[in-house]
């Protein structure tokens, strides 16, 4: 059963039981009181009839014309008394007979009702003023309950009937309601494959559980997206530089066995080979450093690290990379409270995200010297990462973050355009933000903070 009916059959029991319950509620209610009430009545009745008849014989016919035109009279009146000699009830032939238990009960217990149909008999024992014992009973038909309440029960099936019509209404557009959110995340999700793990869901601004499925499958894309790119920017970067070494060892190889030469010539070619070899395994080695620090899409260990340490150990792995590479620190900034410079995060994946933009700096700067600089304020540690080279077109600034994308002006530069994507889903994951300004030409600054330590506990 889809999951839109089920709401609608759920939200329709719900309201049905409890509108149900209501209704059968309110009948109980006012049916039990119109009981109580019409015993009261029947009671006050028998208590006059017995004041009237018993204690003033003689202004009876007064007393009963006030009752008549000061009581109402009850449908289908009776009036029974019933002299008590000996403790017994005495009944002769011309009265009516009434039910010997509840006979029995008025004697005992000098007050009692009951019902046959709808018939109502309420009595009392009562003691004249010259001290004789009587049984007085008043019977009548409860009127307000063989039609007021016949009627409040038809009252309450139509409006029972009514409310499951409303009920039913209301459900389908809960429901609708509901499912339509969960529909446009399916719709959504249905765009997004692997070559476009860049897309992400529309958050609802409603903090509600559908918000936070879309935040959760959002992260979840952004660590696919990561371990995808983590994997096509090793491939892509080994194949790139290892493919040069190789390629001048083979011409070397090749050139020196085309044909007898003298040892001079050998050595000059085996020292080629050489110090291709070394450049081989010097790029190997930073490549698996490299592929160390990547993401491998299981669950990654959170730990509590230093962004001092960390910046430290990406300079290192920078200049491992390329000899080149000129990275200067600025530690001028770092907080008096060094608890301020820790994070928690998974220390290879934010490695690998310094790196890329670091050595991006590197390389766009005709390996000009960048600047890391650390500092912190009371919530986030801020890393500006700057450079002084040709920066990046104002028109291609929105674009930065699209994978495979590149900025006009690098068509002269080795890249592939993952690594500041890559970058900025790492910092995602780590809940922080990341800022690119850049004015082409005049270098490119990149401010990244991270929550604290002690503002994520």
């Amino acid at each position: 059963m889809k999951i839109h009916y089920r709401i609608i059959y759920l939200l329709i029991s719900v309201f049905f039981l409890y509108t149900l319950l209501f209704c059968g509620f309110i009948y109980y209610s006012i049916s039990n009181f119109s009981f109580t009430d019409f015993y009261k009545r029947l009671e006050i009745r028998a208590a006059t009839t017995a004041k009237i008849q018993l204690d003033n014989p003689d202004n009876a016919l007064i007393i009963k014309e006030m009752r008549q035109e000061f009581l109402e009279k009850m449908p289908n009146q009776k009036e029974y008394l019933y002299p008590i000699i000996h403790n017994k009830i005495v009944i002769n032939e011309k009265q009516d007979t009434l039910p010997s238990n509840f006979l029995k009960t008025l004697l005992n217990k000098k007050e009692g009702s009951y019902r046959n149909g709808n018939i109502f008999y309420s009595g009392i024992r009562y003691k004249t003023i010259k001290q004789k014992d009587y049984i007085v009973v008043v019977s009548a038909e409860n009127y307000f309950y063989s039609h007021h309440i016949a009627y409040l029960k038809n009252l309450l099936i139509t409006s029972l009937l009514y409310g499951l019509l409303l009920i039913v209404l209301i459900s389908m557009l809960i429901s609708r309601t509901l499912i339509h959110p969960i529909k446009r995340i399916i719709s959504e999700t249905e765009k997004i494959g692997s070559e476009n793990l860049h897309l992400r869901l529309e958050i609802p601004k409603t903090k509600d559980t559908i918000s936070n499925l879309a935040q959760t499958f959002n992260n979840m894309l952004n660590r696919l997206e990561t371990t995808f790119e983590t994997q096509k920017n090793f491939i892509s970067n080994a194949s790139h530089e290892l493919n040069t070494p190789l390629t001048t060892i083979i011409g070397e190889a090749d050139y020196s066995l085309s044909k007898e030469r003298d040892a001079q010539q050998y050595k000059i070619s085996l020292s080629n080979i050489l110090k291709e070899s070394e450049k081989l395994e010097q790029k190997t080695k930073a490549l698996l450093l490299l592929a160390q620090t990547g993401f491998d899409g299981k669950s990654q260990k959170l730990i509590i690290l230093r962004t001092d340490q960390l910046v430290l150990d990406v300079k290192e792995t920078v200049q491992k990379l390329n000899s080149k590479f000129k990275v200067g620190l600025d530690f001028s900034l770092l907080p008096e409270n060094p608890k301020k410079l820790k994070v928690k995060g998974n220390f290879h994946l934010l490695h690998l995200a310094l790196t890329n933009i670091v050595v991006n700096g590197c390389k766009y700067s005709n390996n000009q010297p960048v600047y890391i600089a650390l500092g912190a304020s009371d919530s986030h540690v801020v890393i500006n990462i700057r450079d002084f080279g040709i920066g990046i077109p104002a028109k291609d600034l929105p674009y930065i973050y699209d994978p495979y994308f590149r900025a006009s002006n690098t068509t002269d530069y080795a890249g592939y355009g993952i690594g500041l994507p890559l970058s900025r889903n790492i910092i995602r994951m780590h809940k922080g933000e990341i800022i690119v300004t850049s004015i082409e030409g005049n270098g490119t600054s990149v401010n990244i903070k991270i929550p604290i330590w002690s503002s994520l506990v």
